[in-house]
């Protein structure tokens, strides 16, 4: 979908652009380049929330309500509603992650991409180890015993040999970025509410559409 900057009219009334919070934090961060790099309130711990709506709407205040972009986007121009949804992201509270999360939403965004939670996947049994020789390739063996056999009237010592094997992915891979996926879709969650709570954005209106919950349920039933 084409994001432009211009929002349209209709009978002299500015008409907001509806967005879900996904495609407002890729507008913000991808179209507008908008930046995290703000000031951090004197305020406010280490340990604290960071930017609040509250503080935003000060800053905000203090300017005229017009923001042109920032000490750090010289030259550049930057929508004010893009400039408030990177100030709210980067006021990601600490239990979904703090500044960590906040970075994370905010380059998804800008590179218009969504957690990788590894789609299609289905591990697998395989080998540990594959060697190949003038017989082609072949799934390395260890010795795990011996044991005594009778072969031709003669008993004989022979070697226990086992194949080892893992799973590729492992499963706890799989599991690892389905949580980091719905890591993401609860700071989404808490970026949205916040948006439309604030009520802050002047031309841009956050709608309650999210990505889906767990994607991968939906993959596994076609």
């Amino acid at each position: 979908m084409s994001i432009q900057r211009q929002i349209g009219r209709t009978g002299g009334t500015k008409v907001k652009r509806t967005l879900g919070v996904q495609a407002a934090l890729e507008w913000a961060f991808r179209v507008e380049h908008a930046q995290l790099e703000l000031p951090r309130p004197k305020d406010v711990s280490e340990e604290g929330f960071g930017f609040g709506l509250e503080y935003v709407l000060l800053q905000r205040a203090m300017l005229g309500c017009k923001v042109d972009g920032g000490q750090h986007k010289m030259g550049r121009y930057t929508h004010p509603d893009a400039e408030v949804i990177a100030a709210t992201v980067a006021g990601m509270p600490h239990s979904l992650g703090g500044i960590r999360m906040a970075i994370q939403v905010a380059e998804l965004a800008r590179a218009g991409l969504t957690p990788d939670w590894i789609p299609g996947v289905v591990p697998r049994c395989v080998p540990l180890e594959i060697k190949n020789n003038q017989h082609g390739e072949r799934a390395t063996t260890i010795v795990v015993g011996t044991e005594r056999v009778k072969t031709r009237g003669k008993w004989r010592t022979v070697e226990l040999l086992a194949c080892p094997v893992t799973w590729r992915p492992h499963p706890e891979q799989i599991a690892s970025a389905r949580r980091g996926y719905a890591d993401w879709w609860l700071a989404l969650d808490w970026v949205r509410d916040g948006l439309i709570a604030g009520g802050m954005l002047l031309e841009v209106e956050v709608t309650a559409a999210m990505p889906k919950v767990r994607p991968w349920l939906a993959s596994s039933r076609k």
